[in-house]
């Protein structure tokens, strides 16, 4: 399975606590430059995957709310025709 296959079944919370633990891991040192690239672009791998995780939840939101308020509306409109 490809890094990018196990990334989209990686769920919001595993990713952040993984993309926690390559930000310490960065930041305590003591890496080889090339431990330390490869540890930044499993870092932007995990920060895509929390994005795209926040993305969905805030277009479910918008969604939710786009919905309430048009029940509002109608709810209002029907009101006024009474």
């Amino acid at each position: 399975m490809t890094s990018s296959k196990v990334d989209e079944a990686l769920g919001y919370e595993q990713a952040r606590d993984e993309l926690i633990d390559v930000v310490r891991r960065l930041e305590a040192g003591g890496t080889t430059l090339e431990e330390s690239l490869a540890l930044w672009e499993r870092g932007e791998e995990l920060a895509k995957v929390c994005r795209r995780w926040l993305e969905g939840a805030r277009a479910r939101l918008d969604a939710a709310l786009a919905e309430e308020e048009e029940a509002e509306d109608a709810a209002a409109d029907g009101a006024d025709s009474e």
